[in-house]
């Protein structure tokens, strides 16, 4: 941990490295204006991680962070003699690599609000509470939900679904909900880690072209073994007993609930596709996806033409979308871009991965990611311009998308628990499993070695 600190306290006065895949990096690192860049993140980066106790949402520091940076950048640019030419190709592949990004999370969220709008998601949770599982049976069945669930939606939007439920049927039993809690946001972080639809980072490296879409699937058991090993631990600590009986009534689909659902899987039929057999962006998969859904919005308008809530405005499933969540990729994007074209990512590089080794340098990345977004981290590892191999590509693609469960706040699933959980669920009371965390998280790794190794 010391040589750690050493080397990240170091790269502020390091000379230049190397140069980029499409172009050179300044080398102004050493600079005064390069150091304060730094300066700039970070400060911004501390406003993201104090959001929940200041209520600043996290996209605004990062957006501004990112506009002070590349304004440095562009003056550093000058005074080095580069031309606009060239400072227009580095800030031309930042929005490149944001475009793609946010059509296709946009298309995404736009479908998952359009089943929690058709009631797919109530209708789930209703139908859970009314079976009157014991408690130990409901531990297990909501985190198996919740990893299934986390593939194909992301995880802060399957930990907020299923942890309703654990409030609702737990509601008298604090200990049931802080545990309970605990195994959602493992969950959800194992399962968005094997399938590109389930984590952010995880879409980044499949868009990035590192791995093949089906080549995530490799990672489904190692995943398994992340959740499955601190939630045997954990379920020896769930009360025994049965949840008082509720009176809650059925909820019904929306017309054309489960059509949407259909929808949804044919769109990710065509991300699919679009990417294997057409080489072209997972994301124009996506947007014709988005259009097939508009359309059958516009026949449910014509079948349904009176205004009884049976008819979907897609508009205003885009409205809803997470936007906090799509700026402040914007801003992480740009801040992190610029940073690496003054040629901090280099320097990183060379010390992580040259100095510590690929496979100690993508598990140290998971540990990174318990305290610090996983966003930014796995940008930074993807504009790095590193020489790895398949297995360690899916490495870095596993430790990054388990490695916030070690704590509560490296997670958005985890933030966003905190607050539902009136108290229940707090950073003191996931610290207390970070033990058993920290097995499933080797036991992880050592499972991909072993599969895939």
């Amino acid at each position: 941990m010391l040589r750690l600190l050493l080397i990240l306290a170091g790269l502020l006065f390091l000379p230049e490295i190397a140069m980029a895949e499409e172009f050179h990096n300044l080398g102004l690192t050493g600079t005064e204006r390069g150091i304060y860049t730094v300066l700039i993140f970070l400060v911004a980066y501390g406003f993201v991680m104090a959001e929940e106790f200041t209520h600043l949402r996290k996209s605004k520091p990062v957006i501004f962070a990112a506009a002070v940076i590349w304004g440095h950048v562009a003056i550093l640019a000058q005074e080095a003699g580069v031309s606009g030419e060239e400072l227009h190709k580095a800030f031309e592949h930042d929005l490149k690599e944001y475009a793609e990004l946010m059509l296709f999370l946009l298309v995404a969220m736009t479908y998952i609000n359009s089943m929690a709008e058709r009631n797919v998601f109530e209708a789930l949770r209703s139908w859970l509470i009314r079976k009157q599982f014991g408690y130990k049976q409901l531990f297990w069945i909501t985190g198996i939900i919740t990893f299934f669930l986390s593939a194909v939606a992301d995880n802060l939007t399957s930990a907020l679904l299923v942890g309703a439920v654990v409030m609702a049927v737990g509601a008298d039993n604090e200990k049931f909900v802080s545990v309970g809690f605990v195994n959602l946001v493992i969950a959800a972080n194992a399962g968005g880690a094997f399938c590109p639809f389930g984590d952010i980072t995880t879409l980044m490296v499949w868009q990035a072209g590192y791995a093949e879409f089906f080549d995530f699937f490799r990672l489904f058991i190692p995943s398994v073994v992340n959740f499955v090993v601190p939630a045997f631990f954990m379920a020896q600590a769930i009360p025994n007993g049965q949840p008082l009986a509720t009176n809650e009534a059925a909820v019904q689909l929306k017309p054309g609930g489960w059509v949407v659902c259909g929808l949804f899987g044919v769109t990710i039929g065509l991300a699919v596709s679009f990417k294997q057999f057409l080489h072209l962006p997972p994301f124009m998969g996506m947007m014709a996806g988005l259009s097939i859904l508009m359309l059958f919005s516009y026949y449910l308008k014509v079948r349904f033409p009176a205004e009884d809530g049976s008819r979907v405005d897609v508009f205003d499933r885009v409205k809803e979308a997470e936007w906090d969540t799509l700026l402040f990729f914007f801003g992480v994007v740009f801040a992190v871009g610029g940073l690496g074209y003054i040629g901090y990512l280099e320097l990183l590089s060379g010390a992580m991965y040259d100095g510590l080794g690929q496979t100690t340098a993508n598990i140290l990345v998971g540990i990174i990611s318990a305290v610090v977004d996983n966003i930014p981290v796995m940008f930074a590892v993807l504009n790095m311009n590193l020489d790895m191999d398949l297995y360690q590509w899916l490495l870095v693609t596993l430790t990054a998308g388990v490695g916030g469960s070690l704590f509560s706040v490296g997670s958005a699933a985890g933030v966003a628990l905190m607050g539902q959980s009136n108290h229940k669920y707090t950073f003191f009371s996931h610290l207390k499993w970070t033990p058993v965390i920290a097995a499933g998280y080797a036991a992880s790794i050592v499972t991909h070695y072993l599969i895939n190794g």
